[in-house]
């Protein structure tokens, strides 16, 4: 039997949308490695979410997040603490799926220490 996730209703459909296509957007080709050197550059870890709202990160590489003038950690904010973990691991999710070639480049900001 394989491994299937429960699905959980989202309570602020809105909220939640936003921040998650700013992740996606950030995750996109032409961009992760911009985010990445980003993460870098503020001496962070790219696992370490908060900090990375706190830093505005997004922000810098979503010129679509920063026109709408909502900060990524007001969204997230604003979202229940299921909504924020599901969040959480979609961001998680979508660091994984970063091509081999880059997260070795970036292996510093990958270590778990």
């Amino acid at each position: 039997m394989a491994f299937e996730q429960a699905t959980l209703k989202v309570e602020k459909q809105a909220e939640f949308e936003q921040l998650k296509s700013a992740i996606a957007r950030a995750f996109r080709p032409e961009k992760v490695e911009t985010f990445l050197k980003l993460v870098q550059s503020k001496g962070l870890r790219v696992r370490d979410f908060d900090a990375l709202l706190a830093r505005r990160i997004l922000e810098y590489v979503d010129k679509e997040l920063n026109a709408s003038k909502v900060k990524a950690q007001a969204l997230y904010q604003a979202l229940s603490l299921s909504d924020q973990a599901q969040m959480r691991e979609f961001y998680l999710f979508q660091l994984e799926e970063v091509g081999q070639e880059l997260r070795t480049r970036f292996q510093k900001i990958y270590r778990y220490y």
